[in-house]
């Protein structure tokens, strides 16, 4: 690997067409569980190949067998949540809010099936992905526990046990995703017990993104999140986080997002270059990794792959100008 700005995405891809009406039509009971997850498996194998041509350094498996983020996860947690009605999401996008209506456990590995299937096609390193406790509460209806702390916490232990799992199964990288705390800034303490119980003891290297709040009234919480890197969206909003890191000391890493995943337009290579160089001035290259904005799954498979070869080509040419290797 390079010896500074290594690239990486931050987690979904866009779903293949055969794949959304594989997942309709077994919603209807027209095909069957092996049938979707061979379908699933395919996808994968796809996002893992366009990842490799593209050139990336850090993979990720593009979340072909999840739906929705937290959905996800409630569904294999069906001795204590359920699925509930269509709430609107973002836009004109939906999902099935959970409800918790149990006390919380973990029932079994959830993502490392996947993750050592997605692991198994590549000799690049791919994350493990799951989504963080605090988001995963804030994102259902809660009909069992008294205290919403009460309820994130659990939640955490049941993410930790997943996390242990992924790292025995050789996970080097495990990304703890919370979009949830950027509507409720008041709330970051929470966030961040919830993050140092999932987190605790791991030797893999951890990160958590958050995307599209206003984070100064809590910029030394975020840079004291128990994780080792955070992933930060920047070029939806003209790099202006960037602001908060000047001048403040902190021991993190960070991922910045050069790309708008909620544009249709591919960014040039010569805005895709600045936006680095912006990020430079800040951290040094050993610390910064380059990613889009966000996931990639608003986007079509065709400007998934075109931003993203913009944003390695970009990469490539400002590691030359650094007289980095790789």
């Amino acid at each position: 690997m390079s010896e500074g700005l290594l690239t990486t995405t931050v987690g979904s891809f866009p779903k293949p067409d055969y794949l959304t009406r594989a997942r309709s039509q077994f919603s209807l009971g027209k095909i069957g569980r092996e049938e979707l997850a061979a379908l699933e498996r395919q996808a994968t194998a796809e996002v893992i190949r366009l990842q490799e041509e593209v050139g990336l350094d850090i993979l990720v498996h593009g979340e072909m067998e999840r739906g929705d983020m937290v959905a996800y996860f409630a569904e294999l947690l069906s001795e204590s949540m359920a699925i509930g009605g269509l709430v609107r999401s973002y836009g004109n996008r939906y999902y099935r809010k959970p409800i918790i209506i149990g006390k919380l456990h973990w029932q079994g590995p959830m993502t490392v099936e996947m993750w050592r299937y997605a692991q198994g096609l590549t000799d690049k390193p791919v994350k493990g992905m799951l989504t963080g406790p605090y988001t995963m509460v804030d994102w259902s209806f809660d009909e069992y526990y008294d205290s919403r702390r009460e309820a994130v916490l659990d939640m955490a232990q049941v993410i930790h046990q997943e996390a242990v799992e992924l790292e025995k199964a050789g996970a080097s990288y495990i990304q703890v995703d919370e979009p949830a705390a950027s509507t409720r800034p008041e709330e970051m303490e929470l966030v961040a017990q919830g993050l140092a119980v999932a987190t605790e003891g791991l030797k893999a290297k951890t990160m958590t993104h958050m995307c599209y709040g206003d984070f100064a009234a809590v910029f030394d919480q975020i840079v004291r999140l128990p994780v080792d890197l955070l992933d930060i969206e920047a070029a939806n909003s003209d790099y202006h986080l960037l602001d908060l890191f000047r001048g403040h000391r902190f021991d993190k890493e960070v991922a910045l997002g050069v790309l708008d995943v909620h544009t249709r337009r591919v960014e040039t290579l010569e805005e895709v270059k600045e936006g680095i160089r912006r990020g430079l001035e800040v951290l040094p290259p050993q610390r910064l990794y380059i990613d889009p904005d966000c996931g990639l799954k608003t986007r079509t498979w065709e400007e998934a792959a075109a931003k993203l070869r913009v944003m390695v080509q970009a990469v490539r040419e400002v590691r030359r100008e650094l007289g980095i290797e790789g």
